[in-house]
């Protein structure tokens, strides 16, 4: 059996280079040959642009807002705002007709807001407003182009569940029963970490399977544990082409029919298999993808102390963007959590090597080929979110350059054959989601531009942005959590995208010129940190526009009240946003809290802890029996609060008994307390037998149906976090939450 490395041929691989890269900067400098000649004042430059100014004043009679009293400008607004409110009111989860809805009405408001700006707003009086009023206005229909296109995959949801239900009875009751292989491929990680994935994956409820430890660095803990827990273990001499490298490398010494891929943290439930195989009875189905969940808390969340309060940043991949993917049939692989037909993928040549997005381009091609990928919408798995800033960093950079190799690769989505339209739209999409990078660090320079050169970016009278702005806006406002399914609220999301906008808009421009200038980098897991850090190569940028920012308001406000009004020179029109102090006062406060994101809290202890109830019967050496509920439990420990206080604790050693998970562990007392009126103990495990910690890990990591989807906090309650962050900081207010039982115990 042999499988295709995929290298590209150097000379179509060397063109395409030169013609994306030659495209980017040709068009870049024609542009900048065009700026400085209207600078220079070339009469036919120039001519144009009076010409398309003229264009801009003289807007059509219907782009006009009604020369009426301003209640009325807010009657089409008010109308909206309280009709998707009733829809939603009505429809409280996204269904078809409410989403339809809802979704025309975005469609229809976008292509408004959308006409007005282009035929009305531009100013173009002079070179100088001229540049930044086209480049605000490219920039934002870069991003308003994505987010249609996101709106119109939106009216085609698909959703696997009942399918599920139905195709998983043959795989319950053996009918079929394919054989699979389940790859776990590792480069650095910790020896913990994947003890507990391995035993995940030897707790599914599946038997005709095989599991692989594919160990990419050859070191001999791996293969020891490989021993220990008795499952197969492959490695290879190099590591070429890193993680496709490796999934390339155990195909050639495997047979299963199917394969089934875990990153090295990632430990599933123990019903993904029964899930997730019965679609593979359609020979046409070649993938299935289920969604990542964490069970720690990102580091965004971590460092502003909101773990149980914000969701991942995944989220809304999860719940918005592959259910509507799914829908367009151009399901994203995602690397982890999922199961591919061997044959499909022998067919295309196995994992692509050309990219650093090794499972996003593996799906394309599958797709290109002719087979259906799979998006079920169930959390079947759970793994590590990055743990610090820095990791968080690398992970969505690495994902950045990787995508956006597909302009240099044959597997370019836009390209490739056998793609649909809609295919090739959906992936239009999410490459364009990137350069949306660039328009945000756009968007909080162009207040300074305001403040410091006088540039009017935007020319509108109040009644103009009441009757065309508003409501285009507050819609959006509105109905933004409820179309994620309440992954993410608008303004939370809008700090997720300014913490790293500046390296990301970096990383796409370097993409553009030197898409392989970067090899593979594995997100670190599994460590240890006792003290606030401060990631200043990340902040310095925020700290200067920071700073920048503060000077701007103060002469925003200044110039409101020396002229009273805004720019009363240019008939009275609203200059650039002619609210500039409030747009210098927005950004101010939310690079203010990118800022403390960027500081990372403590992470004293390797082990996650779990908010988990379980009946707990201990005895003691003098064979004194009491019992209690755990309130919170890891794989080294656990706290308990008893149901009595009791007389003496005769020693510091006591025998557990959790009934419910036939589970018995030997523990040591490591701190006795009162919590809320509970007597309480903390204890951590003495050394584990390899069955008790299978027992605990099922117990920990793979019950069925364990990982739950909390709700964001909507619009008005995300306002008041975002004051609350501002003005009680984790690192004044919160840092009681770094400890742990086990940190307690200086393990």
């Amino acid at each position: 059996m042999s499988v295709s490395h995929l290298k590209p041929k150097s000379r179509w691989k060397s063109s395409t280079l030169r013609f994306s890269t030659l495209m980017l900067v040709g068009t870049l400098i024609i542009s900048g040959l065009v700026v400085a000649l209207w600078f220079a004042g070339e009469h036919r430059i120039s001519q144009i642009f009076e010409q398309v100014n003229k264009l801009q004043q003289n807007p059509p009679m219907w782009l006009e807002a009604p020369m009426v009293t301003g209640k009325y400008l807010l009657a089409p607004t008010i109308a909206l705002f309280i009709g998707v409110l009733a829809v939603m009111r009505v429809s409280p989860q996204p269904r078809t007709w409410s989403r339809r809805i809802v979704v025309g009405i975005l469609i229809v408001l976008t292509l408004r807001y959308v006409t007005w700006r282009s035929l009305s707003t531009l100013n173009l009086a002079n070179p100088l407003n001229g540049v930044f009023s086209l480049g605000l206005f490219v920039l934002e229909m870069l991003m308003l182009v994505s987010s249609t296109i996101q709106l119109f995959l939106m009216l085609n949801v698909k959703d696997r569940k009942r399918a599920a239900d139905i195709k998983s009875q043959a795989v319950i009751d053996g009918s079929f029963n394919p054989t699979v292989d389940i790859f776990i491929p590792t480069y650095s990680e910790p020896v913990f970490i994947l003890r507990r994935t391995i035993i995940g994956c030897q707790a599914l409820n599946y038997p005709n399977k095989k599991i692989y430890l594919l160990d990419d660095t050859r070191r001999p803990e791996m293969a020891e544990l490989a021993k220990e827990l008795k499952c197969n273990y492959i490695t290879r001499l190099d590591n070429l082409h890193a993680k496709a490298g490796n999934l390339n490398h155990a195909l050639t010494k495997t047979d299963g029919e199917l394969i089934v891929i875990f990153d090295a943290d990632f430990i599933p439930t123990t019903n993904f298999l029964t899930r997730t195989v019965g679609f593979f009875q359609d020979s046409n189905v070649a993938l299935v993808q289920t969604p990542q969940s964490f069970y720690n808390a990102d580091p965004i969340a971590r460092n502003l102390g909101l773990e149980n309060i914000l969701t991942s940043e995944e989220e809304v991949f999860y719940r918005q963007i592959q259910p509507i993917r799914d829908g367009a049939d151009s399901v994203v692989c995602a690397g982890t959590s999922f199961v591919v037909r061997r044959t499909a993928l022998l067919e295309t040549g196995g994992f692509v090597t050309e990219s650093l997005s090794e499972d996003y381009f593996t799906g394309i091609r599958l797709s290109a080929n002719g087979y259906r990928l799979i998006y079920l919408d169930e959390k079947l798995s759970a793994g590590l979110a990055a743990e610090n800033i820095a990791a968080h960093t690398t992970q969505r950079l690495r994902w950045a350059r990787g995508t956006l190799q597909a302009f240099f690769i044959k597997s370019n989505p836009l390209t490739i054959p056998g793609l649909s339209l809609i295919q090739r739209l959906a992936h239009l999409e999410g490459l364009l989601h990137w350069f949306t990078s660039i328009s945000r660090v756009y968007f909080l320079i162009m207040p300074l531009m305001y403040s410091f050169l006088g540039v009017i970016p935007i020319k509108a009278t109040p009644a103009e942005l009441m009757f065309f702005f508003l409501p285009y806006y507050l819609v959006n406002l509105a109905v933004f959590a409820w179309l994620n399914n309440h992954a993410r609220s608008a303004l939370l999301s809008d700090i997720y995208s300014l913490v790293l906008c500046f390296p990301l808009a970096l990383t796409v421009i370097q993409v553009m010129l030197n898409p392989f200038s970067s090899c593979f980098q594995v997100t670190p897991k599994g460590t240890v940190k006792n003290n606030y850090t401060f990631n200043w190569k990340l902040a310095l940028p925020l700290i200067c526009l920071f700073i920048l920012t503060a000077i701007s308001l103060w002469r925003n406000l200044g110039m409101c009240m020396i002229q009273g009004v805004w720019a009363p020179e240019i008939d009275n029109t609203v200059k650039g946003i002619g609210l500039g102090w409030l747009w210098s006062t927005y950004n101010l406060i939310m690079i203010g809290i990118a800022l403390l994101i960027l500081l990372d809290a403590p992470k004293p202890d390797i082990y996650e802890w779990f908010d988990l109830r379980r009946v707990v019967k201990l005895t003691l050496n003098d064979n004194q029996i009491l019992w209690g509920v755990t309130t919170i439990i890891s794989e080294a420990g656990a706290e308990i609060a008893l149901t009595k206080t009791p007389l003496d604790l005769p020693s510091s050693t006591v025998h557990l008994e959790i009934a419910e998970e036939n589970l018995q562990i030997g523990a040591e007392i490591i701190q006795t307390g009162i919590n809320n009126e509970y007597y309480t103990l903390r204890v951590k495990y003495t050394p584990l037998s390899l069955t008790q910690h299978r027992r605990l890990v099922k117990m920990l990591f793979c019950r069925p149906g364990q990982w739950k989807r909390n709700k964001t906090p909507g619009e008005l309650q995300s306002l008041l976090l975002i004051f609350k962050i501002l003005l009680k900081p984790r690192i004044f207010f919160n840092r009681n939450l770094e400890v742990t039982p086990i940190a307690l115990a200086k393990l």
